[in-house]
C-alpha cells in the first residue's frame, strides 16, 4: 500500500506537469516494458499491480482522464509486452535467459520454469498476478515452444484480467472500500483453477508415462 500511495502522488504530479497524453503514454510504456524488456525484474512495483491500481486512482480523481482509454491501453500494453517476451524466447532460446541477471534471477527463472511445466496454458494467465512469474513466463513459454495460438489466447485473457481489470479496480476503489481485496480474490480464483487443471495434467502425464513404460516392457519381453 505504501508503494501504491507513493505512486499515486507521483502520477498525480506527473499529470499536472506533463498533461493527459504523456500520462497515458508513461503508464502504458511502463506496463509494456515490465515484461518486454525485463524492467519488472528491477522495479516490479513500478511496472506491476501498484502502477495499475494507482493509475486508476488518479483517473478517478481527475476530470481530464478517461478510465476506458486508460484501461484499454493498459490491456493492450500488457498484451504486447508478453508477445515481445514470447518472441524473444522463441527466437533466442534458453541462452537468452541465461545471459540475464545473477543468482537471484536464475533462481526465479528455475521457479518459473517449474510453474510453467505444471500449469501450461493457465500459467500465462495466473502469472500476471505474481510479480516473479510475470516477467519470465512469456519468455519461458517461447523457449518451450508453446503453440503460438494457445499463447495468444492465454495472453489475451491474462492481459484483460490483469492489465485492464486492475486499472478499473483502482478507479472504483477510490469510492468503494475493499475493491482491491476483491480483485485479489478473483486472482486467487484464477490460481485455484490453475492448480486444479495442473493436477489433472500431471495425473494425465503420469498415466501416459505408465502406459509407455508398460508398452516398452511388453516389447522387451
Amino acid at each position: 500500500m505504501l508503494h501504491t500511495a507513493a505512486l499515486d502522488q507521483q502520477l498525480s504530479g506527473m499529470l499536472s506537469t506533463t498533461g493527459v497524453v504523456i500520462f497515458y503514454l508513461v503508464v502504458w510504456g511502463l506496463i509494456f516494458a515490465g515484461t518486454a524488456v525485463f524492467l519488472g525484474i528491477f522495479i516490479p512495483f513500478i511496472t506491476g499491480d501498484s502502477l495499475l491500481f494507482a493509475a486508476g486512482l488518479v483517473t478517478a480523481a481527475s476530470s481530464s482522464l478517461n478510465i476506458v482509454v486508460l484501461a484499454v491501453g493498459a490491456g493492450i500494453a500488457a498484451f504486447l509486452g508478453d508477445q515481445v517476451g514470447f518472441v524473444l524466447g522463441r527466437h533466442y532460446g534458453r541462452g537468452y535467459l541465461d545471459r540475464h541477471g545473477g543468482r537471484r534471477t536464475q533462481a526465479a527463472i528455475a521457479k518459473t520454469e517449474h510453474f510453467y511445466r505444471t500449469f501450461g496454458w493457465w500459467a500465462i494467465v495466473v502469472a500476471r498476478f505474481m510479480p516473479w512469474a510475470r516477467v519470465f513466463i512469456p519468455v519461458i513459454a517461447g523457449v518451450g515452444r508453446m503453440n503460438y495460438y494457445r499463447f495468444l489466447t492465454s495472453n489475451f485473457v491474462g492481459a484483460l484480467a490483469w492489465g485492464s481489470g486492475m486499472t478499473v479496480v483502482g478507479y472504483f476503489a477510490a469510492s468503494i472500500p475493499g475493491v482491491k481485496s476483491a480483485a485479489y480474490v478473483i486472482g486467487g480464483c484464477f490460481i485455484l483453477a490453475s492448480i486444479v487443471f495442473g493436477i489433472r495434467a500431471w495425473r494425465a502425464d503420469r498415466r501416459a508415462s505408465r502406459v509407455d513404460a508398460d508398452a516398452q516392457a511388453a516389447d522387451g519381453s
